[in-house]
């Protein structure tokens, strides 16, 4: 496993705390070794940092029971959902309680006529697609992994949908919400707008369970669109495929999803998932809407691509095509990790404004071509929001400093350029550093006051986010 600056500091557990978690919980809790490994690891490139006890909660009134023992104990307590972050952020770095969602898996409500469904926070993206089939709505958010759109809110995650869909942050109505010290807070009502108050639903999305846990939320709905077509670009170079993409945004066009592929991915995923792409950087797109408008957004896209010197676009109309090259794009992280068996990946996501976004993609593949581990680029560019992965070898530790610095240049690039250091991984433990140079010591220092208000013993995820 690779060295890295992060440790677990396990905080002691006082004297019958386990007992009375067994006994309000019986089967539904564990101290199996293996169980707690599995719950003190992610995706990341972090060590596994297990909890003291894995907790299986089935309503928000267990969830309100476990927070107020640990809070009265001062002990950590970490939501986990599907376990799919990428910034570590369902790691005990403090040792405590693993609070598992994933049985919380209840839809509760469909509101078919007002375009919205009320669920439980274990409830998987696919799932709720599964429970619309008939309905002729769709949730679109969809991050890749097949993850809970509890944490989904957590972590405000997006995906390929972003660009004409949002993000988590627009489409999460009302959150019942279990604080710190087990009361139960509900956010708001299902009304489409409000200006009553505080917004506590954008407050606590986003927060990644460092505020409070989330155990139901009401999410908007879509419909279906009347026609999709996708299409595949490819590019001589990164720097003309960026271009392309900025100028289709900049020209007004409703383009429903843009993706983007470096050569070294476009590779990958031939490899992975049986395609016979040309391994060049390629975009793919996707459009939305009546036949009409689709045929006249795939045109002009069609037009920019071609002035931008794109090779071969070929459409892909009809939809057993399409699921195929969208599911080898949702499979291109782990296409990228047999790229170099026994690698582990180190993995960073930045976002910036549009007409930025061709200098930080063409600098940071410069960057990238120097690196002696395998690397790519993936990106959801049509909302100026890139990815990059490094595959390294977990024993050799110059390699993690060498991802690190090569991550610190791609953040400070991102900023600089008026962006973020994370467009959708969330903040975890791998950004926390970066935090004060995006907001400011102010910003940063109202943070903090919003954690010591509402989680005064720090029990809630502790150590994500904010530096201790």
């Amino acid at each position: 496993m690779l060295a890295t600056a992060v440790e677990q500091t396990k905080r002691p557990l006082p004297a019958g705390f386990i007992d009375a978690i067994q006994a309000y919980f019986g089967e539904r809790c564990t101290l199996s070794e293996a169980v707690r490994a599995q719950h003190g690891s992610d995706e990341s490139p972090y060590p596994t940092m297990a909890p003291d006890i894995v907790v299986y909660a089935q309503s928000t009134e267990e969830v309100a029971w476990i927070a107020k023992h640990c809070n009265d104990n001062q002990v950590p307590l970490i939501p986990y959902g599907a376990g799919t972050s990428l910034e570590g952020h369902v790691l005990a770095l403090e040792g405590g309680v693993s609070l598992d969602l994933s049985g919380m898996d209840e839809i509760l409500a469909l509101h078919v006529e007002d375009f919205t469904a009320t669920v439980q926070a274990g409830v998987l993206r696919e799932s709720l697609n599964a429970a619309l089939a008939e309905t002729g709505l769709f949730f679109p958010i969809d991050p890749g992994a097949n993850a809970t759109l509890g944490g989904m809110a957590a972590t405000r995650a997006s995906g390929t949908n972003a660009v004409r869909y949002g993000t988590m942050r627009e489409n999460v109505i009302n959150l019942t919400v279990v604080m710190a010290d087990g009361q139960v807070v509900r956010t708001a009502q299902r009304a489409k707008k409000s200006s009553a108050g505080y917004d506590l639903t954008r407050l606590f999305v986003g927060s990644e369970g460092t505020l409070g846990i989330i155990t139901e939320l009401t999410v908007r709905l879509h419909p279906l669109p009347e026609a999709v077509s996708a299409a595949v670009c490819h590019f001589p170079t990164v720097a003309d495929a960026v271009q392309a993409v900025i100028e289709v945004i900049q020209m007004g066009i409703d383009v429903a999803r843009v993706e983007f592929l470096d050569q070294q991915a476009v590779r990958a995923t031939n490899a992975y998932s049986k395609l016979d792409l040309r391994e060049l950087p390629l975009l793919l797109f996707e459009f939305h809407g009546s036949p009409s408008a689709v045929k006249e957004q795939a045109q002009l896209a069609q037009e920019i691509a071609e002035a931008n010197h794109g090779q071969e676009f070929e459409w892909a109309d009809r939809p057993e095509d399409r699921s195929r090259l969208w599911e080898a794009r949702h499979q291109s992280y782990f296409a990228g990790l047999q790229m170099r068996p026994g690698s582990l990946a180190s993995t960073t996501d930045v976002c910036v404004p549009i007409s930025q976004l061709a200098q930080c993609v063409v600098e940071t593949a410069e960057d990238l071509a120097l690196a002696s581990f395998p690397t790519q680029i993936v990106g959801h560019v049509g909302d100026g929001n890139f990815h990059v992965l490094m595959l390294l070898d977990p024993d050799n530790p110059d390699e993690w400093k060498e991802s690190e610095q090569l991550n610190e240049r791609i953040v400070r690039r991102a900023i600089a350029a008026e962006g973020t250091c994370t467009g959708e991984h969330g903040v975890g433990i791998h950004k926390r550093s970066f935090l004060p140079l995006e907001f400011g010591p102010e910003a940063l220092s109202v943070m903090k006051t919003i954690k010591q208000s509402l989680d005064p013993n720090n029990i809630l995820n502790p150590g994500k986010i904010l530096l201790p």
